[in-house]
This record gives structure tokens, C-alpha cells and sequence, in this order.
């Protein structure tokens, strides 16, 4: 019979594994959209561009050395991963909020990043747990 305490401990394990490898996908996946936005072109192509240097493919690239970490069961993965979500929320939220003022698509770009902001922050909350801290890493 399973009690309540493992059934914590195997529904944080497998959720571990889940959000591990959704990051995993989701930041090689965000390289080549970076790259499509910035070579979109106007409007907001020079705020594009300094957004995908300077937050958007290092987070990327930070969030891909994180899931290797958290593949290997590493603490330094949860708190890699907990940087690479943090850049991610700080670039996609005022951008979003920006691009939805100036350009007024919420349906597009803006709406997208607004939501690609909710869903970082909710991986940054399951992150931040203390129970990670505690489980074999």
C-alpha cells in the first residue's frame, strides 16, 4: 500500500523527470525561434535583437546546461535551473508587457511571450520547492 508520504515523494520524483525533460525540448526549441524573431524584421527589430543576445539565447543556453545537470541528478542542475527560468521571466515579461502596449497583439508575439512568461514562472515556483533539496540530489 502506498502511503501518503511516498506518493509525495514518487509524484516530485516523476514530476522532476517530466520538467526536466520539458525544459530540455522546450530551450533547444527556443534557439532557432529566437533566431526567426530577431530575423523577422520590423517592428521592434532593434529591441528584438538586443533581447535575444543578451537574455534570450543565453537563458537558453544556461537552461539546456541545467537539464544536463538535473539528468544527472546534481544540485547544481535545480539551481541552474532556477537561474535559466529567472532570466527567461526577466526578459519575456517586460517584453511581452512592451510589445502588447506599442503594438497592441496579444495574439501574437506579445500574447506568446506573456504566456511563454506565466509558464517559467510556474516551472520557477516548482523549482524553488525545498523538496528537491532533499530528494538523492
Amino acid at each position: 500500500m502506498i502511503t501518503l508520504g511516498k506518493a509525495k515523494v514518487l509524484l516530485m520524483r516523476s514530476g522532476y523527470w517530466i520538467f526536466t525533460w520539458i525544459g530540455l525540448l522546450a530551450n533547444i526549441a527556443a534557439i532557432p525561434f529566437i533566431a526567426f524573431v530577431v530575423s523577422s524584421g520590423p517592428p521592434l527589430q532593434t529591441t528584438n535583437l538586443w533581447s535575444a543576445i543578451f537574455l534570450g539565447w543565453p537563458s537558453a543556453v544556461v537552461g539546456i546546461v541545467a537539464a544536463a545537470g538535473l539528468f544527472a541528478e546534481r544540485r547544481w542542475g535545480v539551481i541552474m535551473a532556477i537561474i535559466a527560468l529567472s532570466m527567461a521571466v526577466s526578459g519575456t515579461l517586460p517584453y511581452g508587457i512592451f510589445r502588447l502596449i506599442n503594438e497592441g497583439d496579444l495574439l501574437g508575439l506579445a500574447g506568446l511571450s506573456l504566456l511563454i512568461a506565466i509558464l517559467n514562472l510556474s516551472a520557477l515556483i516548482y523549482w524553488c520547492r525545498p523538496g528537491h533539496r532533499k530528494v538523492r540530489l
